[in-house]
Order: C-alpha cells, then sequence, then structure tokens
C-alpha cells in the first residue's frame, strides 16, 4: 500500500502558541485516524516544527524578510520578487501531496493587524495550487472574520471558495464566510481545534484566596485600528498594570501568560511596573503548559484566544478580556457569556469588579465548564470521524484493513 502524503500548512512553528497547539491536535489526530501517512510541513518556522514534532519542514516564504517593513528598494524588490518565487514553490510543494491540511488559527479573519500580500495571498497560492493540480486542500477548525479591507477580502474569499473542505470554530465564523459571498451550506461548525489536546496533570487549586492568571497579549487593535494602534496598546498595558498591581496589593500571587513571542515586552513592562515577588512569568512553551498553569490557578484573566481556551479546558473560571468576536463566541459558548470585558477599555476598577463577580460565581462556573467540556470532547470527536470521511476515501485501506 501506497501510503497517504499529507501536508500541513501555515504559520507554524513562528512563536504563537495557539497555531502551534492546532498542528499538534491535528498530528494526533493523524496518528490515531492514517498512522501510515507521510506528512511534512509548509510553514513559518520550519526549524521549530521539525525540532518540536519530527516532521520534516520547508519555509512558507522563499524572501525570509517577508513580515519586515520593506523601506528600502532592494527590499521592496526582494518582496515582489518572492511572490513569483512562492507560486512556484508552493505549487511544487503542493503537488507532492494528496492532501493539504491548514489545521485551525485565524487564516480567514483580519482581527489583528494584517497586510493581503502576506499570509493571505500565500493562502491563496495554498488552495489555487491544490484546485489546479488536484490536491484536496482542507480549511480544518478555522476561525473566520468579516473584512472591511478589499484586497484583504477578496484573498480570503477565493481562497475559501477554492479549498476542498471547510470546517469552522464557531458559528461566527461560519456566518461570516456566509455574508462575504461563500456558499457554507456544508461547511460544518465545531469546537476549536485545540480543546482535543490531552488534558495535564496539575495540582488542585490553592483556595479561595490563590493564584491568579493574568494572561496578555501585545494587543494594539486590529486591522482598521492601524492609526490609533498606539494610543490603543498604551491604554490597554496601563489598564492591565493597574489591574495586576491591585491583585498584588491584595496578596493575590499573580502568573503572567502569553500566547506569542511578541507578547514578551508586555511581560516585561507589567513585571518593571509593578515591583512584588507576589508577581512572576510563566515562560509556558506550549498549549499544554498554558492548560497547567491554569489549571493550578483559582481564576484566569487572559486576552487572546488561546489562552482562554486553554483555561475554558482547564476548568478554570475564566474571565475574556475580549479583544474580537471570536472571544465572545468562545465565552458564550462555554457558558460565559457574563464574564467578558472588552479589551479596548481595561479600566481597572471596572476590570475588578467583574473579577470579584467571577469568583463569586466560582463553584457554578466550574460545573458548567465540566458540562460543557464534556460536551466539547463529543462533538470534536464527530469532527475528526466526518473529516476522515472527506478527506481520506474509504477505498483506500489503512494498515489494520490490510490483508
Amino acid at each position: 500500500m501506497t501510503p497517504v502524503r499529507v501536508g500541513v500548512f501555515g504559520l507554524l512553528g513562528s512563536g504563537n502558541l495557539g497555531n502551534d497547539g492546532s498542528l499538534e491536535a491535528v498530528l494526533g489526530y493523524l496518528r490515531a485516524a492514517r498512522p501510515e501517512a507521510v506528512v511534512d510541513a509548509l510553514c513559518g518556522g520550519p526549524e521549530t516544527v521539525t525540532a518540536r514534532y519530527g516532521i520534516p519542514a520547508t519555509r512558507l516564504h522563499w524572501y525570509r524578510g517577508e513580515y519586515r517593513t520593506a523601506s528600502r528598494a532592494g527590499a521592496v524588490a526582494g518582496k515582489g520578487l518572492g511572490k513569483l518565487v512562492d507560486a512556484v514553490r508552493t505549487a511544487l510543494w503542493v503537488r507532492r501531496h494528496d492532501v493539504v491540511i491548514v489545521p485551525g488559527m485565524g487564516v480567514l479573519e483580519a482581527t489583528l493587524p494584517l497586510r493581503p500580500w502576506g499570509f493571505p495571498y500565500a493562502l491563496f497560492l495554498l488552495c489555487a495550487s491544490g484546485r489546479l493540480l488536484g490536491t484536496r486542500v482542507a480549511l480544518v477548525g478555522v476561525g473566520a472574520d468579516a473584512i472591511t479591507d478589499r484586497p484583504t477580502r477578496a484573498l480570503v474569499r477565493r481562497s475559501a471558495r477554492l479549498a476542498a473542505y471547510r470546517s469552522y470554530r464557531d458559528a461566527l465564523s461560519r456566518d461570516a464566510m456566509r455574508a462575504m459571498g461563500v456558499d457554507t451550506a456544508r461547511d460544518p461548525v465545531h469546537p476549536d481545534l485545540a480543546f482535543a489536546l490531552p488534558a495535564p496533570a496539575a495540582p488542585a487549586p490553592a483556595g479561595p484566596a490563590g493564584r491568579v492568571c493574568v494572561g496578555v497579549m501585545a494587543f494594539r487593535g486590529g486591522n482598521d485600528d492601524r492609526a490609533r494602534a498606539d494610543e490603543i496598546h498604551r491604554r490597554y498595558l496601563d489598564g492591565t498594570i493597574r489591574f495586576v498591581r491591585a491583585l498584588a496589593d491584595e496578596g493575590r500571587e499573580v502568573r503572567l501568560l502569553t500566547g506569542d513571542a511578541c507578547d514578551a515586552p508586555v511581560v516585561d513592562a507589567i513585571l518593571d511596573a509593578v515591583d512584588s515577588p507576589l508577581v512572576t512569568a510563566a515562560g509556558a512553551a506550549s498549549l499544554t503548559d498554558l492548560t497547567r498553569e491554569a489549571a493550578a490557578a483559582d481564576a484566569v484573566v487572559a486576552t487572546r484566544y488561546h489562552n482562554l481556551v486553554c483555561a475554558l479546558k482547564a476548568g478554570t473560571p475564566t474571565l475574556a478580556l475580549s479583544y474580537a468576536a471570536k472571544s465572545d463566541a468562545l465565552m458564550a459558548g462555554m457558558g460565559l457569556t457574563e464574564h467578558c470585558h472588552p479589551a479596548r477599555e481595561v479600566d481597572a476598577d471596572r476590570l475588578l469588579d467583574r473579577f470579584r463577580a467571577l469568583e463569586k460565581d466560582a463553584p457554578a462556573i466550574r460545573r458548567t465548564l465540566a458540562e460543557r467540556n464534556r460536551d466539547v470532547s463529543r462533538r470534536l470527536d464527530a469532527h475528526f470521524e466526518a473529516l476522515t470521511t472527506a478527506l481520506f476515501p474509504a477505498t483506500v485501506p489503512t494498515p489494520r484493513e490490510a490483508p
């Protein structure tokens, strides 16, 4: 039997723990459903992906300065040439595979600053190559949102239309793609892939006055907020510092969590501003680490989407500093609609009031999260079964079926 050839694609290994956690979940699925599969990646950080997950990996962009601002003629020319080279490189890579999976991530959204000729263009090349060369491209459990920038919207819409399979991590994403002109009638909605990761063992919560995890982010608004990005960031950072200081003044231990390498300066700024041995940084290197930190805390207040996923999966009472509708949808799906606070308006006093309401409801919240997590597990099992049927024809035997 010829092994099925599967590629995984995305900004993987580039420092974002949520993206890498989605990859880890898909690799776990492939090991269970298609153990004979030969898997490799086209990704942002190939060295990291190979070292961490043991699969061959190729750099996503030919031009290494793709995500740096091009201010000189040489850099502009390099980026322009890179677009042409990447069209050929992507097609040649896609051609070697039977199936290419884009694992989770917000690949169909622009809730953070995004240039159309960066990742949206790379995704379009992938989906167009798949359609031309007969390779099934699957957007699995992805996030989407309404996009106002016309070039970005056009690339995202066309990519979605060209994909052979689409599923979304929430109904909001499916509705957004429908609003952008994509036929989503057969597109399923399932929980985020990161919920499929194994739950790590963790110590019991420390008690009513125990540890609080605060997940921070280098937040500067969305794609439409570039003109006031610095103002948004200052407001977010100042409010978060005041909140952390208030917790420390009450004698609460605070663990600072991140979800991307770019969040480190925010952690440094908080540690510099709040001079207290009660405030420390976790240094988590994976979603498993983040889930373990959340499980050991009495409560979590977090901004990044996958910080929230980890806290909810751990069953810990969670307050979202929501920067996009996807965070609100996630919290609503887990029964915590009222425990959200806008990241653009981090007023420390209001946030403290919401935090105290969260802790007051903690016993009921833990019961709700236990019930919702059982339902999430069932729905993800159904998702993976449907994915196997869609991507891997039953006529191809697995090793267990072979004579």
